[in-house]
């Protein structure tokens, strides 16, 4: 006796594809890559540092500011290198090594299109071509505890000196509004 077409009967389980099981490598895990750059970490941040960035961000001066900070390589830690008032970004370029990453936090005085004026934080990493690829693994795996440390929003990268003008600031900046 031949099925009917209109018959609810369920085929023989050996006609119906079984799913197969997946290997532990083929699961497809939530990946939370905020914890995963939280949990890289070369370098700590000095303690002197720490204090300095917090006074830093709520200064009540008006003009341009930089503090620019390096990895001490044999403390493992984040520390202050030279601190500027009074200047600018081409003259900040000046101070940065051309063969050596660093850190920079950035005020800056910024006169909006409509005539605002604001004092953005900028967190500049200058990570130059050319400089040890041990230099630069210690700088980028101190970046983002860096920048949780001091509590920044505008994180920008250079990759030679010469990219550090005043035109550059600002179409990086106008972003922001």
């Amino acid at each position: 006796m031949k099925p009917s077409p209109y018959s609810t009967a369920r085929p023989p389980a050996a006609l119906v594809p079984t799913p197969r099981r997946l290997r532990n490598w083929e699961k497809k895990r939530p990946v939370d890559s905020k914890a995963m750059s939280d949990s890289l970490v070369v370098c700590e941040v000095d303690p002197e540092l720490k204090e300095k960035l917090r006074k830093f961000r709520f200064r009540k001066e008006t003009d341009n500011a930089a503090i620019i900070m390096k990895v001490d390589k044999d403390r493992q830690m984040v520390v202050l290198e030279e601190e500027f008032q009074n200047i600018s970004p081409d003259e900040l370029k000046m101070e940065l090594p051309e063969r050596q990453p660093r850190f920079v936090v950035y005020s800056y005085k910024y006169v909006h299109d409509d005539g605002r004026v604001s004092y953005p934080l900028c967190f500049i990493f200058s990570s130059p071509v050319g400089c040890k690829p041990e230099q630069q693994m210690m700088y980028a795996g101190s970046k983002n505890r860096l920048v949780q440390t001091a509590e920044l929003t505008k994180v920008f990268e250079i990759r030679t000196t010469d990219d550090l003008t005043e035109a550059w600031l600002q179409e990086k900046l106008a972003f922001f509004r």
